[in-house]
């Protein structure tokens, strides 16, 4: 029996190659021969840089950068094993994570930047890659790409010809005039690929500032104040460039990040968990396969939004290949996901437990789920 293993991780638990070893160990409980072809995934989010490192033998490259409250921090990023890629989680330099939860306040969603994001990027460059992943997603900004872009050369300007530094989501009304003609020659000559799970505008009700503000320290009035900069400075791109960012599905990603990397890069905003499927392959493996096991942390209605199982069972079901998926809990809608060819879905918890035991005991849980559907599957 062929298994191709592909799951997301178990946010706090395992990381997607863990899942992939626990549900291994499983199958091999009961058929010590299969052959098993681990593919650990992601969606864009947090875990998209471990996934195509690991699945392409690639290695990690740590930097120093600008943390969003203009902090040092330590930030990694991949080399896949193509030699040609490169994968940034832009939450890796401009990420919730720096922000203790005393700092998620309005004044500071206000002074957060992705100045060390662009940092991220001129670094990959230096080694001549020619395609660049980013994955959006756990910002701790609303600055619109702002800083990145400042990082990457572009220069923004205030009403009297002065060139405003340290861009933010609170500076962003200042903007009069952008000038690109400073913007690192590189990147005009490199294919950038957004990976999202979010389809968000850049400005609006649904846009960046208000479906995330809040999340990352902003008030009501804060909320309204960050989508009136992000629209004026939508307005200022539009007015420059020709460019119009406002409205594109995805644009409000990571605190509009999106809409700044499309404005001012040779970008393409694309369905993360599809661009991780594509890098790895994940169609070839799973085309001739018996089974396919996936899984994330928790499963509910939101799956079929573009989470990591959703575009597992999408291949699989074009192939007729039995989907398999495992979850730390089960929530509300899961029924609806059956129609987009998952087979089963299994929580794999054993008992009532506390959240941190769960969390602890998560590779021994899904090796023992693997274990017993396995052992179902073989009595056909």
């Amino acid at each position: 029996m062929k298994f191709v293993l592909a799951p997301d991780s178990f946010k706090e638990s395992m990381t997607a190659k863990e899942v992939c070893l626990a549900m291994a160990s499983g199958i091999k409980k009961v058929i010590p021969d299969a052959k098993i072809i681990p593919i650990p995934m992601a969606d864009g989010g947090e875990g998209t840089m471990t996934s195509l490192v690991d699945a392409t033998k690639g290695n990690y490259i740590q930097k120093t950068v600008t943390g969003p409250l203009n902090e040092p921090a330590k930030a990694s990023y991949g080399l896949l094993g193509d030699g040609s890629t490169a994968i940034i989680e832009m939450a890796e330099a401009s990420g919730i994570s720096y922000l203790k939860q005393n700092q998620k306040t309005p004044v500071n969603i206000l002074k957060t930047t992705t100045y060390g994001t662009g940092e991220l990027i001129l670094d990959a460059l230096k080694h001549n890659v020619t395609k660049i992943i980013i994955g959006l997603g756990g910002s701790a900004t609303n600055d619109g790409g702002s800083g990145m872009a400042e990082a990457l050369g572009v220069r923004f300007f205030d009403k009297n010809g002065q060139i405003i530094s340290k861009l933010s989501g609170g500076k962003l009304n200042k903007i009069t005039n952008i000038d690109i003609s400073q913007l690192d020659a590189r990147v005009k000559n490199c294919q950038i690929i957004l990976a999202s799970d979010v389809t968000n505008p850049l400005i609006g009700p649904k846009g960046a500032s208000y479906v995330f503000g809040k999340q990352k320290g902003a008030d009501a009035s804060t909320q309204k104040l960050l989508d009136s900069n992000l629209t004026h400075y939508a307005n200022i791109i539009k007015k420059v460039l020709n460019k119009d960012i406002s409205s594109i599905p995805g644009s409000g990603a990571a605190g509009g990040l999106g809409g700044g990397l499309l404005a001012f890069t040779n970008s393409k905003i694309h369905s993360g968990v599809e661009i991780v499927a594509q890098e790895t392959h994940l169609e070839e493996a799973i085309k001739n396969a018996d089974y396919v096991f996936t899984g994330e942390g928790g499963t509910d209605f939101q799956t079929k939004y573009g989470k990591t199982p959703y575009g597992v069972a999408k291949i699989a079901k074009k192939y007729d290949v039995p989907v398999i998926s495992l979850a730390g809990y089960l929530g509300t809608g899961i029924e609806q996901l059956y129609q987009y060819g998952f087979t089963a879905i299994f929580g794999i918890l054993d008992k009532a437990t506390t959240l941190d035991e769960a969390l602890k005991n998560g590779p021994k849980n899904v090796t023992r789920t693997t274990e017993n559907i396995t052992r179902l599957l073989i009595t056909k």
